[in-house]
């Protein structure tokens, strides 16, 4: 019942490891800087190796001895094809948190490789996309003729690791998406706003994002018409906004290693009091073309909590023999239910 988990000095990668013997399972850990996994690997009493994604051969010669991999190296729009294709070779499982649309659209694409190679690609088993994914399902099961579907998030009181605000600087300056008539279509950031009842009587502004179920939703329900949103105060909308105009600077070398200079200095991750205070809200509505609809919520924990146990959820089905091959979504795999099976989770009609 071991895996490995690659990218494991990250800060999501540690509540995977704080959390795995709830589970039953152990993490080998990995990652390129044999000084930080050794030092992490005896603090935890793990076991550890060095890969470098660069090296096939030597990643290969890992893997091998592997039934999954949970890849929590990000960005993930430059580790993830790496490690998908040594798995593809090597017929290791791939797991891994991403959100982004382009890793998850790159899934799909694998997803005949996979079929032959006898293993399961499934990008998003954390917070990016489990809830979102199990609500898409479940709002489709209430109105299976849906053909529109909205989803939205916020974190209360919670905060962002290095490695997320590190995705959010690579994608300043670039396209948002929404899904139209079942296809991708590029849109301006922020291009839209909604006012979303996370909780009773309250009403959350929130913009427009490329969240990953853009990709994932459809891959699992099929409606072709997605949005995607996130809380978002008025103010943090206009600023989001101005990228828009100002891309060509935010997109060039020097001010995207400006910023991941300064987080390098800054931003390690919520800490503990913020991981037992936080709290996440998901929430969902499908629309058919009769003007029927259906609408939900889910109640959470903290982000990156909730990402941890998620993972390390899947992580033991696939390690048990509990999978499907080829691409597969957290929801088109494990059902609308996946997210309940965590302790604190809660889900209700509106």
């Amino acid at each position: 019942m071991k895996f490995l988990l690659y990218g494991a000095t990250g800060y999501t990668a540690g509540l995977v490891i704080k959390h795995a013997a709830k589970f039953d399972i152990t993490p080998v850990l990995a990652g390129r800087n044999l000084q930080k996994i050794n030092t992490l690997a005896n603090l935890h009493h793990l076991d550890y190796c060095t890969a470098d994604l660069n090296n096939p051969e030597h990643l290969d010669n890992i893997l091998k001895n592997f039934k999954v991999v949970l890849h929590c190296a990000g960005p993930f729009s430059k580790t993830a094809k790496q490690m998908q294709s040594a798995c593809l070779r090597t017929g290791v499982h791939y797991l891994d948190i991403t959100g982004e649309v382009e890793v998850f659209e790159h899934g799909i694409a694998l997803n005949e490789q996979a079929i032959k190679a006898k293993i399961m690609i499934m990008s998003g088993v954390g917070f990016d996309v489990v809830p979102t994914d199990c609500m898409a399902l479940y709002l489709k099961n209430r109105l299976p003729d849906a053909t529109h579907l909205q989803l939205a998030f916020t974190n209360i009181n919670g905060g962002i690791s290095h490695g997320t605000a590190q995705t959010m600087v690579e994608g300043l300056g670039k396209d948002g998406f929404v899904r139209e008539n079942g296809k991708l279509k590029a849109v301006p950031v922020a291009h839209k706003t909604l006012d979303v009842p996370f909780d009773n009587n309250i009403k959350t502004h929130c913009m427009a994002i490329p969240w990953g179920d853009i990709s994932t939703a459809f891959y699992t329900t099929q409606i072709p018409n997605i949005e995607t949103f996130t809380g978002m105060p008025k103010s943090g909308v206009v600023f989001a906004r101005s990228g828009n105009y100002l891309g060509w600077l935010l997109r060039s070398n020097w001010v995207q290693n400006l910023l991941r200079k300064r987080l390098n200095k800054s931003l390690v991750g919520p800490d503990e009091n913020t991981q037992a205070n936080a709290q996440t809200r998901v929430w969902g509505k499908v629309t058919n073309a009769k003007g029927q609809s259906a609408e939900a919520r889910i109640f959470g924990i903290e982000a990156y909590t909730l990402t941890a146990l998620t993972a390390l959820n899947v992580t033991k089905k696939v390690l048990e023999g509990n999978l499907k091959i080829g691409y597969q979504t957290p929801a088109s795999a494990y059902g609308q239910d996946l997210i309940l099976e965590v302790e604190g989770i809660s889900r209700e009609d509106i």
